[in-house]
């Protein structure tokens, strides 16, 4: 059972503070192993993921900074902008558990199963939200080269600035690309199926795989988009080729007229 600094309310802070945190050889009183939970301050606990999210239950603001600076060295490819969601959870006094849109997630009890599941949830929605994020930022970056390519049917950019926009476009197809395998269930849930229904409420009121199922396919055009910009650095270099070539020919003749020249000249 999670103790609650309220008697019948705790809060949930998720936060994507970076691309992977490692978390072997964790030091604490650990409940859960997978995913790693642990218990922190004075009633809380922390569950923290690999993919770089960490879910704090019902900790004050000095405590999770505390936590946040204790596994600060285990954090890798660290985010400038963490991405953040809160929510409340509230007992139903044995109730059915209960997911309002807007509202606090209405539980039966503060199980650490259920917290678990709950966690996983979030640690997964704001994932997402960082990845959305980067994806918006690539296309905020792509559409002018669209646009000048619609409207004058090439594009004046030089070859530095293209390889950029290739860089940009598979490096979020990178990030994002399998990170959070958000179809995977809860660990929780293979000893307790029957709370496989809150998971059920919980993902779509999150819209999880509404939400992957955009991302994959706006991932799809900003890789489509690389190979485009690719194909035209290719066409660009052929290009020059053939025209250095006509040039060496065209030395060549005017080389060899030249030499004819001389050589009547002479006679």
């Amino acid at each position: 059972m999670i103790d609650s600094p309220s008697a019948n309310r705790v809060s949930l802070h998720a936060l994507h503070i970076g691309d992977r945190i490692n978390t072997a050889t964790f030091d604490g009183d650990i409940v859960s192993a997978v995913p790693l939970a642990v218990r922190t301050g004075e009633k809380g606990i922390a569950v923290v993921f690999r993919y770089g999210v960490a879910v704090l239950i019902g900790l004050s603001p000095e405590e999770e900074a505390a936590f946040l600076l204790k596994i600060s060295p285990r954090v890798v490819g660290r985010l400038s902008l963490a991405e953040e969601e809160r929510v409340i959870v509230e007992i139903s006094g044995g109730a059915d558990d209960q997911v309002s849109a807007g509202g606090p997630i209405s539980l039966g009890d503060m199980s650490l199963p259920r917290m678990l599941i709950v966690a996983d949830v979030l640690a997964k929605s704001v994932a997402l939200a960082s990845d959305e994020r980067e994806v918006t930022k690539v296309f905020g970056i792509i559409e002018p080269f669209a646009v000048e390519l619609a409207t004058r049917g090439r594009t004046r950019r030089n070859r530095t600035e293209i390889l950029k926009l290739i860089g940009n476009a598979l490096l979020v197809q990178h990030r994002v690309s399998g990170r959070v395998a958000v179809a995977e269930k809860p660990d929780a849930l293979w000893d307790r199926p029957d709370l496989e229904r809150l998971y059920a409420r919980l993902e779509d009121e999150y819209e999880l795989k509404e939400r992957v199922e955009t991302l994959d396919r706006k991932v799809a055009v900003i890789a489509e988009t690389a190979e485009t910009l690719a194909d035209i650095i290719d066409t660009r270099r052929s290009l020059r080729l053939e025209l250095i070539v006509v040039i060496l020919i065209a030395i060549e003749i005017a080389t060899s007229f030249y030499q004819i020249f001389i050589g009547k000249a002479a006679h």
